[in-house]
């Protein structure tokens, strides 16, 4: 299934255990080396700990009423998972980042993304045009694929999308079209020899 990033921001999550809404969803934690969310943080007046993460792993299903998961223990704090921990401390925000062409040239600013939920990876970029070059496009789409580097200040893209073109191989074997029409083959006259 694919959604919208700001779709799950401030989603509320429930509890199979309580059978109710145990906390919301704040900020997605996003690994930049491969562009997925591997966890968000949860806020709730119920929860004492501050800051408190859900990973990804432990959302047993995403349906129209929330993030559904067993209980509040799935909860952790992001120093129990090392490998968590690293991509939390690197403080990491999608949301504003700017986005420029390899030629520096600014494109814009990340204003949402598109989210595929099977592994929570981000598909697609949405893209506020600046002021001047929104007056023709507002927002751009930017693929995953045109993505060349991501640092802490930019999104580096390719300047223009990359369209492979078909390659045309010949037919081994080919046949010949009935509804094409072809030039009759000439036939030779020979002499009948007596």
């Amino acid at each position: 299934m694919i959604l919208l990033g700001s779709s799950l921001k401030s989603a509320p999550v429930m509890g199979i255990q309580s059978g109710g809404e145990i906390a919301r969803t704040g900020n997605a934690i996003i690994d930049p080396a491969n562009l997925t969310v591997q966890a968000y943080e949860v806020h709730s007046p119920l929860l004492a700990e501050s800051p408190l993460l859900l990973r990804v792993a432990d959302i047993r299903e995403l349906s129209d009423i929330g993030m559904i998961v067993d209980s509040e223990d799935e909860f952790i704090s992001p120093e129990d998972v090392i490998k968590l921990n690293e991509i939390y401390e690197k403080h990491f925000h999608l949301l504003g980042i700017a986005v420029v062409d390899e030629k520096r040239h600014k494109l814009g600013k990340v204003v949402d993304f598109t989210l595929e939920t099977g592994g929570f990876v981000i598909q697609q970029l949405t893209v506020r045009r600046p002021l001047l070059r929104s007056l023709n496009d507002t927002e751009l789409l930017i693929h995953r694929s045109q993505i060349i580097e991501i640092n802490n200040d930019a999104i580096v893209v390719h300047s223009q999308a990359k369209v492979p073109e078909p390659e045309l191989h010949e037919v081994v074997g080919s046949y010949v079209n009935p509804f094409r029409k072809s030039k009759p083959a000439q036939e030779s006259i020979t002499p009948k020899s007596k």
